[in-house]
């Protein structure tokens, strides 16, 4: 409880600090979400990274999953064998939505080796309200994004999850790993060979040396 309390106190010091401080190209419910989530996200059990570097070899195949990409385009999962491929829930309006742009500085940094893929969602909070095309447009507009950004999905376990991050939160299907994801901007990463070795919750930076790292 005084944790808690602590947690509330820090909380409304921030907002105050926001208020205060706007940042350019953010509106005001991004920049209160940017404070109130990722303090919410270091309660405990919420969001901690999970490695397993020695994960044994998923029971259903990850590179036989597929997605439709939002231009509706197949996508073969196929496709990534050899690399290693971080998925990523996302939403437009949420406080961790700045992540696109070092999402998109990550890709771009080890494109050799390295596939990120975009899952846009509105199961949490609906925080992302737009169509495919809005989508599409605001990624490409705001963060310029060349990595593959799927149809807006179902990301949560419940009915109409997409398979993808059934095979993701199910061990299985994986292996191991039960954890679905907790806000926007959950992050799984699997190796070359299909397996997956990391769960990073939304507060993790995608350039966090422990994502880093496994790459």
């Amino acid at each position: 409880m005084a944790h808690q309390v602590s947690l509330l106190q820090h909380l409304g010091d921030q907002v105050v600090y926001l208020v205060t401080h706007n940042k350019p190209g953010m509106t005001i419910r991004q920049r209160l979400l940017k404070i109130i989530y990722p303090l919410l996200m270091k309660l405990p059990g919420k969001g901690a990274p999970i490695v397993r570097t020695d994960a044994p070899p998923a029971p259903v195949p990850f590179h036989g999953l597929h997605a439709t990409l939002i231009d509706g385009q197949p996508l073969d999962f196929s496709l990534y064998k050899g690399k290693k491929v971080l998925l990523v829930n996302t939403a437009s309006e949420c406080g961790y939505t700045a992540q696109l742009a070092t999402l998109e500085k990550l890709f771009q940094t080890y494109a050799d080796r390295l596939q990120v893929l975009a899952f846009p969602s509105n199961d949490f909070k609906q925080q992302e309200k737009g169509s495919d095309a809005d989508i599409a447009s605001f990624c490409k507009k705001n963060y310029g994004l060349s990595f593959p950004v799927r149809k807006k999905t179902v990301v949560k376990k419940t009915e109409g999850q997409h398979p993808v991050f059934s095979w993701l939160s199910d061990p299985s299907q994986n292996g191991w790993n039960n954890r679905h994801p907790v806000w926007n901007f959950s992050k799984y990463l699997v190796d070359e060979q299909g397996r997956l070795i990391a769960f990073f919750g939304p507060n993790t930076d995608p350039f966090d040396p422990r994502l880093v790292g496994l790459i």
